[in-house]
């Protein structure tokens, strides 16, 4: 059968970076949006260049190799320009070499700019590559702190404008810097007297420059936070575009986004004003200098000073620094966009994580028997640190037995899976998986030895076949099927337009709940685990479909340990034990029989849901 494998993009080698835990990464990452950097932060990209040294090398004789080149120009023209009074063959010679140089300016100009422009987009590809790969593994107590749209709008947004520094910006910035210290030098060999003119407006050049600068960084960064701030609400209200409409909270929806919308045009607005106010500033001031030194020249050529050809040298140098100047006023207001992004991408890279892997884990001796233990559990979520989820819980789950927590709404059951799977840490107790504490182990290591169905089941954008075979890659078409047919959802998937290789749409859209619920139980039974948790796993399905799931799951529980949370009591009856859950405690524990002829809260519970006489 035809395979449509999972939007993904092939391993590459990513730059080491470091990720370090720092006082700031505890932080909500709106408090550290205060904080501005200048373009130090740019130093963030050192490590994502250092696999590509021999480019950046190659790519900075390009740049110095043009610049060079350039310099040499206004040479060949003082030529052209003194030799008018000279012979033909003079004259020809130097137009000669005038297009010799021009065509070693062109060459020269067409490997820097594929040399840097190959170079940012592999920067920025890793860049990327290195952010996902750490947001990717980012435990759930994180995105209690930051919205997953502002994690995109960083990996798309802000990796756009270090691209556009280091695939342009960034060179000709360099290559402008070589044209201005060069034609500095060469403007003093051409003419001391005028050079030390023109020198005297540097420093009103530049305090506008670095003064201006400061406020431009500023509002650069605001702007890219606003815009990530849209993109995070604009990804909420989208992917719960249904609900905004059954409420009818559309113009809400649409007022909140206008109004962060028009938050992020205004600090564009107020920078870009800025940055034209400083562009004037500084074009004005560098143009009456050059047309002042001009004047002064002039007078020179006059009195017989100096020839035309030298005047025209310094003023086609005079005209190059003076443009490298300007063009450094508007490349620094770039370097401050990019090092705001730099920044806000460093803090994702370097975002501490509560919830951390073992230097040194340990090994589960395997095969795993699938004993878990919890011992002494207290568990505050980090949105709620003063109400307990559990508090004390104690718990030993045999090899293969089948245990069932119940009880009402917030009395913890769901929680025990997010520490079972460790995407929290309890804040005081442990769990232990064969008798190991989990927290010694490696997350990706022991979490292949559990199968879970949550309560919302997760859809990807694929087809139905690559939805099951998310549970184990490289189960073969044959293995999908069969574990389709074990969570009674064959029948519905071979009667979709192109069977197991149809499109189910983002999240599941094209599929009922009860459908999506059975290809979640399809993708744990294929996992095959030693553990499979199942988190009101038949809530959505019809009364036939519960049947033939719970048929499968009855199957299955003969060779695994089995934890099932439920509401439904009916779905819990043959467990081998049923816990009783109330306020994060266990209440009670037994079969169901014996927890009926007990009374309390389960015997309440069972009454309200069974019509007929209980046992």
């Amino acid at each position: 059968m035809k395979q449509r494998p999972l939007r993904c993009i092939d391993t590459v080698k990513i730059p080491k970076v470091e990720y370090m835990s720092t006082p700031e990464s505890t932080r909500s990452i709106s408090e550290d949006r205060a904080k501005g950097k200048d373009v130090g932060a740019l130093r963030g990209l050192i490590p994502f260049l250092k696999p590509y040294k021999w480019t950046v090398f190659a790519s900075l004789f390009m740049l110095t190799f043009t610049a060079a080149i350039s310099l040499i120009l206004p040479l060949a023209v003082r030529g052209i320009v003194d030799g008018f009074g000279q012979d033909i063959d003079q004259l020809d010679r130097y137009f000669m070499w005038a297009i010799i140089v021009a065509g070693l300016l062109a060459i020269g100009s067409a490997l820097r700019y594929a040399l840097v422009t190959r170079l940012g987009e592999r920067v920025v590809a890793d860049i990327r590559r290195a952010v996902y790969d750490k947001m990717i593994g980012m435990s759930p107590a994180y995105y209690e702190r930051i919205m997953t749209g502002e994690v995109l709008s960083r990996i798309t947004t802000d990796t756009t404008l270090i691209l556009s520094v280091i695939g342009s910006y960034l060179s000709f910035a360099l290559r402008n810097a070589i044209m201005f210290f060069g034609g500095l030098i060469l403007l003093f060999i051409t003419s001391a007297k005028l050079t030390g003119l023109v020198l005297l407006i540097v420093p009103f050049i530049l305090i506008p420059i670095f003064g201006i600068g400061r406020r431009v960084r500023v509002l650069s960064k605001l702007n890219q936070d606003k815009i990530a701030e849209s993109s995070g609400n604009a990804s909420e209200s989208l992917l719960a575009s249904q609900t905004v409409q059954a409420f009818t909270h559309e113009a809400t929806s649409r007022n909140l986004f206008g109004r962060l919308t028009e938050e992020a045009f205004d600090a564009t607005r107020k920078r870009v004003k800025i940055r034209a106010f400083m562009t004037a500033i500084v074009i004005f001031l560098i143009f009456t200098g050059v047309v002042a030194v001009i004047w002064i020249g002039a007078r020179d050529v006059k009195s017989g000073a100096m020839t035309a050809g030298v005047l025209v040298q310094f003023v086609i140098y005079a005209v190059m620094v003076g443009a490298s100047v300007t063009a450094f006023a508007e490349f620094w207001g770039e370097m401050q966009r990019a090092a705001g992004a730099t920044e806000r991408l460093v803090e994702l890279l370097h975002a501490d994580d509560v919830v951390k892997d073992p230097d040194t884990p340990d090994e589960l001796a395997l095969p795993v028997t699938g004993r878990v233990g919890f011992e002494n559990l207290t568990f505050h979520y980090p949105s709620r640190p003063k109400v307990a989820a559990l508090d004390g819980f104690d718990l030993d789950i045999k090899p293969g037995e089948t245990v069932a927590l119940v009880g009402p709404s917030g009395a913890g059951k769901s929680t025990i899976f997010q520490l079972l799977m460790r995407f929290f840490d309890p804040s005081s107790g442990k769990i232990t998986l064969d008798g190991k504490p989990i927290q010694t182990l490696a997350r990706e290591d022991f979490r292949q030895h559990l199968a879970m169905v949550p309560q919302d089941p997760v859809i990807f954008g694929t087809s139905a076949m690559e939805n099951i075979r998310f549970g184990r890659p490289g189960a073969s078409d044959a293995e999908v099927i069969d574990a389709a047919k074990a969570a009674a959802a064959h029948d519905f998937l071979t009667a979709l337009p192109d069977g197991y290789d149809s499109y189910v749409g983002e999240r599941g859209v094209m599929l009922s709940g009860g459908q999506k619920q059975r290809l979640a139980i399809a993708r744990a039974i294929l996992r095959d685990a030693p553990i499979l948790l199942l988190d009101e796993a038949t809530s959505a399905l019809d009364a036939e479909s519960e049947y033939a799931v719970q048929q499968a799951v009855d199957a299955l529980s003969h060779k695994r340990t089995t934890l099932i949370v439920a509401h439904r009591l009916a779905t819990v009856k043959k467990a081998d034990r049923i816990v009783v859950m109330d306020a994060g405690r266990i209440v009670a524990q037994g079969t169901h029989k014996e927890l009926v002829a007990e009374g309390g809260l389960y015997a309440r519970l069972a009454k309200l849901q069974f019509t007929e006489e209980m046992p």
